[in-house]
């Protein structure tokens, strides 16, 4: 299910341990290279999503990591550092053998309310003012969540005819929320028949 934010019910200064209770935590990775997503359940060490996920991050990419997020009611960001491996040629001296210590005590002077006023080149120049910065080209971020009515369909399909055409005797109409896309399906009767009588697709 989704979890619906309260501002009335929950305390600013409650650890996440306490708002989750029995919850877990899921980590899954989708993309169109991918023939199926990765999951991966995360250990719950830490009291906040960010230290959590750093722990996990450090443990699981053998790597020093630190995770910084901040949200309000209008946005979220995060700021995601790792130190790159050293170097395994015979011999070989760190390039900058303090930089990994020296960068991590310049983010542990980073407030919450910065990261939300800055945008990340400011932000970056104003946390690393000394540093040589090297930055990538943006790339934008979009939604796109299109309609997806074949997932619709299968899903009641594995309800079976019967149950569905309950929820229509006693609803008027098969109702179907998508929280992630923020889209509502509804099927009625027509749309129900039409639907079990029209052959099924196979989903990959």
């Amino acid at each position: 299910g989704m979890a619906r934010w309260d501002p009335e019910t929950l305390r600013q200064d409650a650890a996440l341990p306490e708002l989750l209770g029995d919850g877990q935590l899921l980590l899954t990775l989708d993309s169109a290279a991918m023939q199926q997503p990765y999951q991966s359940f995360v250990p719950m060490q830490g009291d906040s999503v960010a230290a959590i996920f750093e722990h996990f991050l450090t443990l699981s990419e053998q790597q020093p990591t630190r995770l910084l997020l901040a949200a309000d009611a209008r946005r979220s960001v995060g700021l995601l550092l790792q130190k790159l491996p050293d170097s395994d040629l015979p011999g070989s001296e760190p390039r900058d053998a303090d930089g990994w210590n020296r960068i991590q005590h310049l983010v542990g002077t980073l407030h919450a309310d910065e990261q939300l006023a800055h945008a990340p080149l400011e932000l970056l120049r104003r946390l690393f003012p000394e540093e040589e910065l090297r930055v990538f080209a943006p790339r934008p971020v979009s939604h796109h969540c299109p309609e997806d009515w074949e997932k619709i369909h299968a899903m009641l399909r594995g309800l079976g005819r019967a149950e569905c055409e309950a929820v229509l005797r006693e609803k008027g109409e098969i109702h179907v929320r998508d929280d992630i896309c923020n889209r509502d399906y509804r099927i009625d009767a027509a749309g129900l028949e039409a639907m079990f009588d029209a052959p099924a697709h196979r989903l990959h």
